[in-house]
């Protein structure tokens, strides 16, 4: 391969020309509910309501202040008139608008009319968000509110790809910043992010084959990428580095340091690579999306550097060579000593913490949707402004087979008579059961009625998401069965995030499962042992539940989404600190004592694991302050503070580990090999 070094180097270069170009052209989906598999309850019951009504379930709110009767219909008309905008509710829709509106119901009238304030709900189209939110923007100014699900997806839209080109901007600094401290040369980091970088932009093109990607990916998968694949070009440079002081061939010199240093980058890389394919198992698509995705970006990474880097290498070491300078930082550091002082009160610490972390991070108040928005944005002020108008409002849509009017009266009676439900607006509310529909014009039942189904709307006055609003959830399809027993079908914002969570909560049984014995057979392989592979996943999974119970101890939510994706993520991506250590550990172990061992294999490990763990760290929290998405966000934080908390449980609690369990790693290893001697 190396004598082809620039036919090699050119290639990829046209291929990351190529990539960069083309990755324009992929489609990002910003719409979670797209992510949901096809035979998810609310998804066919969305199908069915399609099919059988023009209408679709509201998805956003406008709130006009200080308006009178005639200028609220009015303005329902100017709403209707947006392109994009459909379905316009209001009080009109409810009740007779033309009798006075002290005769209606109390509730009903508060749902839509309140204190001279107006509350409409309407649909955007899918796939318009962004265009027609800036159309009702325009329509109501700087006084009056708008909220909801559409909105939410066009703020995504806007902000998702420049804060990925922040984080971007603010990330590549601060790896060359760490890459420079820790290299004896100014050419070095372009040599490593040049060879990643081409595997990160050739991934993105070759997402023109699957069609579309999701926002998360677009957002995390290329940093990440190349946060966790920066090791292998690391690992190689570092390798030829030595056998450059060996010998003057510097081809000879690479193709020792491939010999050496690929049983090292292959590990790595398949404890990620098998990592990361445990999300491709996620019934729920957007797991799946980033885990495709991560997973050929760590093949692409592991070809790159195999292949591309050394080529590129061998056409310009002479400039490594001319931009040598002194070492910032020492390599090697003197506290295997000071840490080992501490194996006691580390070990006890953090099998004390184990259980209370790992029950604590499962019982996190969880959010299944985005979350919100900041309070100190537009949509935050909009939200909190509706809220403290109208109180909290998620319309639930019920389709029950039509015919029966008296049996859909009562099943709207006992509906309205539910806690959390304001008003319901249906046939039998607004026209009445004694009347029958034949003798209307269509255009009166059209909304109620199609050729199947009668549509019964809930206002509820719960969040979107939550214990209460999906205990409500289960209450509306309860007593629909009692009615009509499994044909009926249920939508709106709150059931498919129900159904998400229901999902969901599978997925993390399947997808943690899955990455835990995939990474326990590469390692098994990797190090022959049957108690290596036990020692090294109780420590990073250790790091994992300690990260993972932060929210439950502070109180604080957080999005299960992100909680799903970093307990593989964390696990997969930072089990390359415990093997480097291990296998540094087990070489030691054959020339010396336990003791003696673990203390020089921290001293020469520490300062290239701290590499690998800053860098992956500063994605995390460079992620976690840079995007406004609070999925985004989440899955940042919660990666920046897993990487610390897996190097630290790797210095400190894994060597402690290793020097209790010697005996029984030697006996259940195959052929160790330990040293003797005292």
């Amino acid at each position: 391969m190396i004598t082809y070094k620039k036919s090699i180097v050119i290639t990829f270069l046209l291929l990351t020309i190529i990539s960069a170009v083309v990755q324009f052209g992929v489609p990002v989906n910003h719409d979670m509910v797209d992510y949901l598999p096809d035979d998810t309850p609310s998804i066919e019951a969305t199908d069915i309501m399609d099919e059988e009504f023009d209408g679709a379930v509201a998805n956003t709110r406008v709130m006009m202040k200080d308006v009178s009767i005639s200028e609220a219909l009015s303005f329902k008309e100017d709403l209707e008139a947006v392109d994009g905008v459909s379905e316009v509710m209001w009080l009109d829709d409810a009740i007779d608008i033309k009798k006075p509106i002290e005769m209606a119901g109390t509730d009903t009238v508060e749902s839509y009319y309140e204190n001279g304030n107006a509350l409409y709900s309407f649909h955007i189209e899918e796939g318009r968000e962004v265009e027609t939110t800036n159309a009702i923007y325009d329509l109501i100014g700087e006084k009056n509110a708008m909220s909801g699900d559409a909105l939410d997806t066009a703020i995504s839209q806007k902000m998702t790809g420049q804060e990925s080109m922040n984080a971007a901007l603010i990330l590549v600094p601060v790896v060359i910043l760490i890459l420079l401290l820790s290299t004896r040369s100014w050419a070095e980091p372009v040599f490593f992010l040049t060879a990643i970088g081409v595997s990160v932009l050739i991934n993105l093109g070759t997402n023109i084959f699957i069609g579309e990607i999701s926002f998360v990916t677009q957002a995390v998968a290329p940093i990440l990428q190349l946060a966790v694949s920066l090791d292998y070009a690391i690992f190689l440079l570092h390798s030829f580095d030595d056998y450059r002081k060996e010998t003057d061939n510097p081809t000879e010199a690479m193709k020792l340091a491939i010999k050496r240093s690929f049983p090292a980058i292959a590990a790595s890389a398949s404890t990620t690579f098998f990592g990361f394919t445990a999300l491709t198992f996620m019934a729920f698509g957007l797991g799946a999306d980033l885990g495709l995705n991560l997973v050929k970006g760590i093949l692409l990474s592991f070809i790159s550097v195999i292949i591309f880097l050394p080529a590129l290498t061998l056409l310009f070491y002479k400039w490594i060579d001319k931009t040598q300078h002194r070492p910032f930082m020492p390599s090697v550091y003197r506290i295997g000593k000071h840490v080992m002082k501490l194996r006691i009160p580390v070990l006890l610490m953090v099998l004390l913490m184990m259980v209370p972390a790992f029950l604590a991070q499962s019982q996190t108040n969880f959010l299944y949707g985005t979350g919100g928005h900041p309070d100190h944005t537009r949509a935050g002020v909009d939200a909190a402004e509706i809220e403290e108008s109208f109180g909290k409002f998620t319309p639930v849509v019920l389709l029950v087979p039509k015919g029966d009017l008296g049996r859909e009266e009562e099943l709207v009676q006992e509906l309205d008579d539910l806690n959390a439900v304001k008003s319901t607006v249906s046939y039998v509310d607004t026209v009445g059961a004694g009347i029958p529909p034949e003798y209307l014009d269509k255009s009166q039942t059209e909304q109620f009625f199609s050729e199947n189904y009668s549509r019964i709307t809930l206002n509820t006055a719960t969040d979107n998401e939550g214990s209460k609003a999906f205990d409500l959830v289960q209450d509306v399809r309860d007593t629909a069965a009692d009615y009509y027993g499994d044909d009926y079908h249920a939508l709106g914002e709150s059931v498919t995030l129900y159904d998400m969570k229901n999902i969901v909560e599978q997925d993390n049984t399947v997808v943690n499962v899955l990455t835990v014995v995939a990474i326990a057979i590469v390692l098994l392989v990797t190090f022959r042992s049957l108690s290596i592979p036990v020692v090294l996943l109780l420590t990073i999974q250790s790091a994992v539940w300690i990260n993972l119970s932060v929210p439950y101890f502070t109180s604080s939510s957080l999005v299960y989404i992100g909680y799903l994706i970093i307990s593989t993520v964390q696990l997969a991506a930072t089990v390359d600190y415990a093997i480097l250590l291990t296998e540094s550990y087990t070489q030691n172990r054959k020339k010396m004592s336990a003791m003696a061992a673990i203390k020089t294999t921290i001293n020469e490990k520490i300062f290239s694991i701290g590499v690998s763990a800053s860098i992956l760290s500063s994605v995390g929290f460079i992620l976690w302050a840079t995007s406004s998405d609070p999925i985004v966000s989440s899955i940042g934080l919660l990666l920046g503070r897993g990487a610390l908390l897996a190097f630290l449980l790797v210095v400190l609690f894994l060597p402690a580990l290793l020097l209790v369990l010697d005996r029984i790693i030697e006996k259940t290893t195959w052929k160790p090999n330990f040293f003797k001697g005292k």
